[in-house]
């Protein structure tokens, strides 16, 4: 693999830390800040939906700028957001730097992607990208509990602080290794994602991305507060349990790309079912230190297990209804995943604030992960009645 690749994957690792690492430090910031847990907790709502919407449109505003440029001032934005973190005086500037940073998140993986592909050999671009994506696996493993312990140490302010810092890294790495002469993708415009938009059949699909994915999220973000004053491990420990709830995460990715590889209707029915009674056990089981710990595990790993078999899903069905747009498809994809962490963590908020509480989070959850698995038969059973449509799918499996 070429260098220039790696420096994609530190720049993908250090946003990757970036947006999770405020799920380990919402006690710390909502305590120094003096705000309500349901206040920080918008903190991530803002992050995803600065991706949700910046995403789509400033990849559409700057389909015609040159890649290497535009990599470059993506990561300057990106360092500019997290310093502006790192020096925030209060919430408000906070959630605008955690803005800046969210609309370079978006922008990058949309174009990294392009560039990891044009990198090597046609035979070898999946691998590419997968390493470009890994940089992202490994910010849940490593960079999510080291930043949290960091920011329970030398306050939350050092962990935006030293994501800058990978942030300048990324972009040395972008400026020295990565070729000037790199093909531009045809720029896509709002009018082509509108076209997607008015696809029945595809906004079914978003919404169950949206929906499966974002329930997780309803307790996630509050996981800290819930393992501090549910469960009754300390502030120290939670860097521990975010490495194994990490870990679980990336095996579960593995996992349900494989299982979902054949009929990834049928994996997302199976892996919904199990991912939302696992959020009703965690209800109960978070009382207890031991149980705990194993519910945790599963969570983790059924919470991006179905990643892969969601985003296969919806570039099945694209090349079948919107063959001219897939990549558009896909994109929009990616926003439903942001605009389910968005809706997850405001929807918890509401329910910690609410006479339910911060334990009534992953039953809640457990609701809209439900919702998700009704969308997901539904948008099955629509597939059979197209004959024609489902020969494809199965085909396209």
């Amino acid at each position: 693999m070429p260098l220039a690749l790696f420096a994609l994957t530190i720049a993908a690792y250090a946003i990757g830390t970036t947006e999770f690492v405020i799920v380990g430090l919402l006690p710390t910031v909502a305590s120094d800040l003096h705000i309500s847990l349901p206040l920080a907790g918008l903190i991530v709502s803002v992050y995803a939906l600065g991706v949700t919407f910046g995403a789509p449109i400033l990849t559409a505003l700057t389909g015609r700028i040159a890649r290497k440029p535009l990599l470059l001032g993506l990561m300057t934005l990106f360092v500019i957001g997290n310093a502006m973190a790192a020096f925030s005086p209060g919430y408000t500037p906070l959630l605008v730097a955690r803005a800046l940073s969210a609309f370079a998140h978006g922008v990058f993986f949309s174009v990294g992607s392009t560039i990891a592909a044009d990198l090597v050999p046609e035979n070898r671009r999946a691998s590419a990208i997968a390493m470009m994506f890994m940089g992202l696996t490994v910010a849940i493993v490593t960079g999510v509990p080291f930043g949290t312990f960091i920011g329970q140490t030398f306050g939350w302010r050092a962990t935006f602080a030293a994501v800058a810092a990978l942030g300048v890294v990324a972009f040395a790495g972008i400026a020295l290794l990565l070729p000037s002469d790199l093909a531009k993708a045809p720029p896509t415009s709002i009018k082509d994602q509108v076209r997607v938009l008015g696809s029945g059949r595809l906004l079914i699909v978003f919404a169950t991305t949206a929906l499966g994915y974002g329930g997780t999220f309803v307790a996630f973000t509050f996981l800290a507060s819930i393992l501090q004053e549910i469960t009754g491990f300390s502030a120290s420990a939670i860097s521990l349990i975010l490495v194994l709830y990490g870990i679980a995460i990336a095996i579960g990715n593995i996992i349900g790309g494989r299982i979902a590889n054949r009929d990834p209707v049928r994996a997302l029915t199976g892996l919904f079912v199990a991912q939302a009674i696992v959020l009703v056990l965690f209800s109960f089981t978070a009382v207890s230190p031991w149980l705990t710990i194993p519910t945790l595990a599963a969570l983790g790993f059924l919470s991006f297990a179905n990643v892969p078999g969601l985003q296969l899903y919806v570039v099945q069905l694209a090349r079948q209804v919107r063959p001219a747009a897939v990549d558009v498809a896909s994109a929009l994809n990616i926003a439903a995943f942001n605009l389910g962490i968005a809706a997850g963590a405001w929807i918890g908020g509401l329910v910690v604030e609410s006479s339910l509480g911060l334990a009534a989070t992953p039953w809640v959850g457990a609701i809209l992960v439900a919702a998700a698995l009704v969308l997901t038969i539904t948008s099955g059973a629509l597939d059979r009645r197209s004959p024609p449509l489902a020969a494809s799918l199965r085909k396209a499996a």
